[in-house]
């Protein structure tokens, strides 16, 4: 199997550490949106979206990042990051649709405004757009860090896809200045994430090409 991917994207990163967790070999083909490598014909011809990661395996063709994980999921049966019971499966369907509608796009107005554009050289960060982001992040953190009070994984007693999808996006909380520090359960909780080996294999430096 394929993975199109760039080391420095949250979605990207949630399914290596995927793929790590799980010892499922990829080889990984880097895409650099920082130079437009996601617009070669090439590449829209598996992803029309033109968006990382994209999963190739054989003659099919998978594009979303929790879509992705759950596909790379069913492929060790019994594994401890999705479950058999119907009711837990559906908890960790809950927060993955949470993070594509809610806790994602509240934190992509930093990571817009203060990573992208300064990669693409769309000028400086838009007050207006923060403050719209700032208002989403204060409505969903607190969703997330009220439900993280007395837990040290979103469902259940361990690490899950839900854990790997919603954390994913923190790995960027630094450079983003996004507004999370107040949120104490939070900031365990990726800490938590951080402790993982298959969180470590996955980080950014370990995929970036040298060059030559």
């Amino acid at each position: 199997m394929k993975l199109y991917h760039f080391p420095f994207s949250p979605n990207s990163r949630r399914v290596l550490a995927v793929a790590f967790h799980l010892g499922i070999d990829l080889e990984l083909e880097e895409v650099d949106l920082t130079k437009g490598e996601h617009l070669r014909p090439s590449f829209i011809k598996l992803n029309p979206n033109h968006k990382i990661p994209t999963l190739v395996d054989g003659d099919f063709v998978l594009w979303e990042s929790a879509a992705i994980m759950l596909y790379l999921s069913g492929m060790k049966p019994g594994n401890t990051l999705w479950s058999d019971q119907p009711r837990v499966q559906a908890d960790i369907y809950r927060w993955l649709f949470w993070n594509v509608a809610n806790w994602g796009p509240a934190c992509g107005f930093f990571i817009f405004e203060h990573l992208v554009k300064k990669f693409t050289h769309q000028g400086p960060p838009d007050p207006g757009e923060l403050e719209k982001g700032n208002l989403q992040v204060q409505r969903f953190a607190t969703v997330l860090d009220n439900h993280l009070q007395g837990r040290e994984w979103l469902v259940g007693n361990n690490v899950t896809l839900a854990d790997y999808a919603v954390g994913a996006v923190l790995e960027l909380a630094e450079a983003a200045h996004m507004p999370v520090e107040p949120y104490r359960n939070i900031r365990r909780w990726y800490g938590n994430i951080e402790k993982l080996e298959a969180w470590k294999k996955s980080a950014p430096a370990n995929f970036i090409k040298t060059a030559g």
